[in-house]
């Protein structure tokens, strides 16, 4: 049994004290939760601009989606040997910001032997790069439920997958988040993914935002279906109409973001959230020099 002596409890109490007051100077009502963005969101920035804006801005943690222009991470020259990685790595984490995802183009439901090796590689060399950048996830789609194949079949692909990846994983400290994406946003499809894909190197990334605008499920009920899988989520922030969405600053759409939020802070989620700003695939939107320290302050309304 351990003894609590007055010292001590004077220690916890002052310690305790001090987290909260941290917590309210920094405008979080609790502690502040780990907040991290998508280079998607800032296609034409360099290395520099996005160590320099994640700092000031108040990111514990990038999630790199590309780099200038280069979707595929082992080509750019920040991370195309094992010297730049390292070298990469170290800049980050002298700043203390941690890499913490990085998001490769994989598609996993091609039933061509030659696109899936293809697709297999892409995701294998990101599972590398991810070792050697101390990052703990890589990012892969379903992606699509094709015409031409069963759906159960598109399933078992997808699952095959997963279970491939996760065993070229196994010796290493990166885990293969599934992202809710594409024509695979129903909780119910992806359980069934998870379940045939059970392998501890394997997850899921919840992106929020996409799976109430596509499946039309309500967030809370989603996180019930997914939290046993969930390691990592996406946030961003839409409005809705006529049946298409325009993507906002975080709180001044339609997203039941609040909802959602509550539920992973009621189910003790620990993970980043992600700021997916969307700005390479739609160029008319906020630029991210606006868009991007913005969402700090934007989710101290959710804390």
């Amino acid at each position: 049994m351990t003894h609590l002596t007055r010292r001590s409890a004077l220690k916890t109490t002052a310690a305790g004290l001090a987290t909260a007051f941290l917590g309210t100077l920094s405008g979080f009502d609790s502690k502040q939760p780990p907040l991290a963005f998508s280079t998607l969101g800032c296609p034409k920035w360099d290395l520099d601009t996005i160590l320099k804006t994640a700092v000031s801005a108040g990111y514990q943690a990038v999630e790199f989606r590309g780099l200038a222009g280069e979707l595929d991470l082992t080509k750019s020259p920040a991370f195309n040997t094992a010297s730049k990685a390292r070298e990469t790595r170290t800049r980050f984490a002298d700043r203390g910001i941690r890499i913490c995802n990085l998001g490769s183009s994989a598609q996993l439901h091609h039933a061509d032997a030659g696109k899936s090796a293809k697709n297999l590689d892409e995701a294998r060399r990101f599972i590398d790069l991810a070792q050697q950048l101390d990052c703990p996830y890589v990012r892969v789609f379903p992606d699509q439920l094709p015409a031409d194949q069963s759906r159960e079949a598109t399933l078992q692909l997808i699952s095959d997958g997963l279970l491939t990846l996760g065993d070229h994983a196994k010796n290493s400290s990166v885990a293969v988040l599934l992202e809710s994406h594409g024509e695979l946003t129903r909780s119910d499809l992806l359980i069934q993914i998870m379940q045939a894909a059970k392998h501890p190197k394997v997850g899921l990334i919840w992106d929020i935002f996409n799976m109430w605008a596509d499946a039309h499920e309500a967030p809370a009920e989603v996180y019930q279906k997914l939290k046993p899988y969930i390691r990592h989520v996406h946030v961003k922030d839409a409005r809705l109409a006529n049946g298409k969405h325009q993507y906002v600053l975080l709180g001044q759409g339609d997203a039941p973001l609040r909802e959602a939020i509550d539920s992973l802070k009621a189910g003790k989620y620990e993970g980043y959230y992600s700021f997916e700003w969307e700005k390479l695939w739609h160029p008319d939107i906020a630029e991210p020099e606006l868009a991007i320290p913005h969402y700090p302050k934007a989710m101290k309304a959710y804390f």
